[in-house]
């Protein structure tokens, strides 16, 4: 049954190891599940395919809006039924989404955390006929974990209104003991973990100590051959600076981050996916949910702060199997960077307590209120008015997040999206008599479906050339609808939201626990420790590093890694040497020679591996010189 729905909806013959294992856990077995498979490994479809075999709704959870929403729309082009809510929604548009899944044949719901415990939600959470609660990044649940997000803890709250739905959490990067947490804290009823090994046999991972990153990232991007890459750096400005140095030495790059429109955003991932860009340079924001599988290098330029955030990057690369290299630039100056890096990211406790001061100031709340409400945030604006650098108001707000003070949303760009407030019949009463409306009613109902039971995306620019017009004129019918209550019109826009999850305190009782600062702040700076030995180690095997800090033990070498290939060659050159020492050996019993007779003795090697050899040979006392600089044996 499970591979009939995965070859009719997804065109796959077959499963993945484990893929089905996991599939009959939850759905044959009813049993909690954790699911630890690498990046690229398939795991939507462990909640995607059982889902779809049995009655009502999948609940999916991800912090990962833009995600979200790429999954929504794959999964209706599948012809399957999914609704998303998330943060930059109204409350009508929840409304009606949740309507639909109570109402309607929908079988996905996907939710951001932040959602969980709105009044909004938990008074229709006792209708949704749900079969299975899946977590992705399921990490986050975890303190322990290097993304950790207070939200997550509310998911064992739905699990009281529906006990006997199985949850299925998924994540790729888990350390065994925040493998024990997820499982304690999403409430498994017994503790059930399938683990797919982390390696990946076709990434060799290279750690290169470079003075000059920009000359060795565009030797290594040279010696691809123009073939499909990802440069990773920390900066939004490094992203633009360092793609505009590729193009001035003929290669094909572009840059993104989380600061482009949405736009820009589309049309930069398109290049790249299409093959029409080669190299795509940019912050973390880019990667999540782009599942190109022709990816033959990832570049980091700067050291990610924690081996998890490291190899979920990497392992964008060679998701088709094939042979890929993930690159990690090092140099010494890099660890001075972290350590200032950790200040900012743990500001004295009296700075974030100014902060959420600010906070509350800003937004004119009065001590006492505030609680569930959402605010546009923008992290110039607000910096412009406070004197508080931008990394500082990030890392403070995070703190406070963890705290459960606040809930800072990703930035998000959310399309305009229009809904019909009137019946069919009502709505042919009014191109009757309001005929100047009645040309332009029909393009939308000929352009979209579904306007009048759920809201739509819609593009102003795409209606104005079909109707040959401008983009200013859609805009003005569409308010004029929407005036008329014909419509509700919720124009574009873009923007990160902040959420009071908490009503507004007095700064002098903020409490940032241990648990939020001192023992998260040490985790980190563990992290960071990580990273820098990783990077700067000289004599392990790298994927065998990576592959025990995620817990994976007798581990074999991988013989692809930059120590490996070295370790090899060494001891295909002592191979070399031993022979060629042997040869000398034999040469001196024989009679005493100059030294570069002797080399010219030793033929089908190179002069300098000879000379090598000798060199050795005199430490080692079983040669030496006479007086007339004859080498001869030591007796």
């Amino acid at each position: 049954m499970y591979k009939k729905i995965l070859k009719q909806y997804w065109g796959y013959d077959d499963f993945r190891p484990l893929q089905e294992d996991i599939i009959r856990s939850v759905a044959d077995d009813g049993l909690d599940t954790l699911a630890l498979l690498p990046t690229g490994g398939g795991k939507s479809i462990l909640f995607q395919v059982p889902s779809m075999a049995m009655d009502g709704l999948c609940l999916v959870i991800t912090p990962l809006v833009a995600l979200m929403k790429d999954q929504v729309e794959n999964l209706k082009k599948r012809e399957i039924q999914a609704l998303a809510i998330h943060s930059g929604m109204t409350r009508h548009e929840i409304d009606i989404t949740l309507n639909n899944c109570v109402f309607g044949s929908y079988k996905f719901l996907y939710l951001s955390p932040e959602r969980l415990l709105t009044e909004i939600f938990l008074s229709r959470l006792p209708q949704l006929k749900l079969n299975l609660i899946a977590v992705d990044e399921a990490h986050c649940i975890s303190q322990w974990g290097y993304d950790f997000r207070p939200p997550y803890l509310k998911i064992a709250e739905i699990r009281k209104v529906h006990p006997d739905v199985p949850v299925l959490a998924l994540t790729a990067t888990a350390t065994p003991e925040v493998v024990e947490d997820i499982q304690e804290k999403l409430e498994f009823k017994k503790k059930n973990v399938f683990r797919k090994s982390f390696e990946r046999k076709n990434i060799s991972y290279l750690c290169r100590t470079v003075d000059d990153k920009d000359q060795y990232m565009m030797t290594i991007i040279r010696r691809m051959h123009n073939q499909t890459g990802i440069v990773y750096t920390r900066s939004r400005k490094k992203t633009k600076d360092i793609a505009e140095m590729l193009i001035r030495n003929g290669i094909s790059a572009d840059y993104f981050h989380a600061g482009l429109s949405y736009e820009e955003k589309t049309k930069k991932q398109e290049a790249w996916k299409s093959g029409n860009c080669k190299v795509i340079v940019s912050t973390n924001a880019f990667g999540m949910g782009i599942d190109k599988p022709d990816v033959r290098y990832v570049i980091h330029v700067d050291l990610p702060d924690s081996a998890e955030a490291y190899f979920q990057e990497a392992g964008r690369a060679g998701r088709d199997e094939k042979r890929a290299y993930a690159v990690l630039l090092y140099s010494h100056s890099d660890a001075t960077k972290l350590e200032r890096q950790i200040k900012d990211a743990f500001p004295p406790r009296e700075v974030i307590k100014d902060i959420y001061q600010a906070i509350g100031n800003f937004y004119q709340l009065p001590i006492g209120s505030g609680k569930g409400q959402a605010f546009e945030f923008s992290l110039y604006t607000f910096a412009g008015n406070y004197n508080f650098s931008l990394p500082v108001i990030h890392s403070s707000i995070k703190i406070l997040e963890s705290c459960g003070y606040l809930v800072l949303t990703e930035e998000q760009d959310n399309p305009s999206r229009i809904i019909f407030n009137v019946n069919r019949n009502d709505l042919y009463k009014f191109q009757i008599s309001n005929v100047q409306f009645d040309n332009f009613v029909k393009l939308l109902l000929r352009t979209y479906t579904g306007l009048f039971t759920d809201y739509v995306k819609i593009d102003e620019m795409y209606l104005a050339q079909i109707a040959n017009t401008t983009r200013q004129v859609i805009y003005t019918y569409l308010v004029a609808l929407a005036k008329q209550k014909l419509i509700t019109y919720i124009p574009q826009k873009r923007a990160t939201l902040l959420v009071f999850a908490e009503e507004r305190l007095d700064a002098k009782s903020v409490y940032l626990s241990p648990e939020a600062y001192t023992q998260r702040k040490e985790r980190y700076i563990n992290k960071v420790q990580t990273m820098l030995h990783y990077a700067s180690s000289q004599d392990q095997c790298r994927s065998k590093m990576l592959l025990e800090y995620f817990g994976e033990k007798e581990v074999d070498f991988c013989g692809e890694c930059d120590y490996c290939k070295e370790r090899r060659e060494a001891s295909k050159n002592k191979g070399t040497e031993t022979e060629i020492g042997g040869r000398i050996l034999q040469l001196l019993e024989q009679k005493k020679m100059k030294l570069m007779d002797l080399v010219d003795s030793i033929q089908n090697h190179p002069p300098e591996t000879t000379i090598k050899t000798i060199r050795s040979l005199l430490d080692e006392g079983k040669l030496q010189y006479n007086e007339d600089q004859e080498l001869e044996k030591k007796n």
